[in-house]
């Protein structure tokens, strides 16, 4: 018996050994069960109830509200229920004549990535990614570098050193999601000096400022800065930020943004979170964007369960709209003074 001997089989003869596509998928036990959970999952009626309990400001959801969302008999309610606790994804307990559902705990993350990460990425506008030339990134260099100086010039506080980092690192963190590069150089410039005014903030003189944060910065955190800008009349300043930002603000936020705050809607841009911000805000707001945050001593911290606008039926972005108002108006009257 002789060995045998695996050689490469490309065109160019220089790759590795391949490995067999078998040992590298998903294990047969593994599949079946994630097949379950999805098949589970593949309704619609399911999806919004799911997304309704996750949504709960108290937690769970009783099933004669569940019944709401569809015009639908209540053993077709029960039925559906059933299913997802069947897989896991539900917990169940009766109370007199209702039974109360709420997220699994052991499921909870899996369910937040389906919601806040796998669902907006679906739903979200397609946008072609446009080819940058080599000179046309040269030229963005310059600009960037031109920017810099312009900034340190406006900055004196502030070293021209630490001004060019912040500059260099807010292009580089817009570029990630980036997929229209023109917009670069003038977004690079807007969050740079958004940063600058964190990073020199007196708390002792500056007006109240407040941090939204979710996963995409495309959607709720939009629409509560905007709401804290209007209904605050600018007496307090409000930042909003994604743990993984998005390409850009979903197409009925900006609509919804704009009919609040037009200045805003043209304004907004899905922005990274930033130690900064963090630091600068009186108070942070998160909004499904989980541990994300880093906690900051001094800070105040917020949790608001709030439903994804971006994900929500016309009837449904109304009711987020109205919910994230009232969450907000009760935060300026901790904020402000007559």
């Amino acid at each position: 018996m002789t060995d045998e001997v695996l050689t490469p089989s490309s065109p160019g003869g220089d790759c590795l050994p391949q490995v067999p596509p078998a040992s590298a998928g998903l294990g047969q036990e593994i599949a079946a069960t994630l097949a379950g959970t999805l098949k589970a999952l593949a309704e619609p009626l399911r999806l919004r109830m799911l997304s309704a309990i996750a949504d709960d400001p108290r937690g769970e959801s009783c099933v004669c509200d569940l019944a709401e969302l569809a015009d639908v008999s209540q053993p077709t309610v029960s039925h559906h229920l059933k299913v997802l606790r069947t897989v896991g994804l539900l917990d169940s307990e009766r109370r007199g004549t209702w039974v109360w559902y709420r997220v699994a705990p052991e499921k909870e993350a899996a369910v937040a990535a389906l919601l806040e990460g796998f669902a907006p990425a679906v739903v979200a506008p397609t946008v072609e990614a446009e080819t940058t030339t080599a000179a046309e990134l040269e030229g963005m260099a310059v600009h960037i570098e031109r920017l810099a100086a312009d900034l340190a010039d406006a900055t004196p506080q502030v070293s021209q050193e630490t001004i060019t980092s912040i500059v260099r690192d807010s292009h580089t963190a817009l570029a990630r999601s980036a997929k229209i590069t023109r917009y670069l150089v003038p977004l690079t410039e807007r969050f740079a000096r958004q940063r600058l005014a964190d990073l020199t903030r007196d708390p002792a003189t500056a007006p109240p400022q407040v941090l939204f944060v979710c996963v995409a910065n495309a959607g709720r955190s939009q629409l509560a800065a905007a709401l804290t800008h209007s209904l605050s009349g600018g007496r307090v300043i409000a930042r909003s930020a994604g743990s993984t930002p998005a390409v850009g603000v979903h197409p009925h936020v900006r609509d919804l943004v704009a009919e609040i705050d037009r200045e805003a809607a043209d304004e907004a841009f899905p922005k990274p979170l930033t130690d900064d911000a963090i630091r600068a805000a009186d108070v942070v707001v998160t909004m499904g964007c989980g541990d994300a945050c880093p906690i900051v001593p001094g800070v105040r911290y917020e949790d608001w369960a709030v439903g994804d606008p971006a994900l929500a039926s016309p009837e449904g972005l109304a009711a987020i709209r109205d919910d994230i108002a009232a969450r907000v108006s009760r935060l300026l009257n901790t904020l402000t003074t007559e």
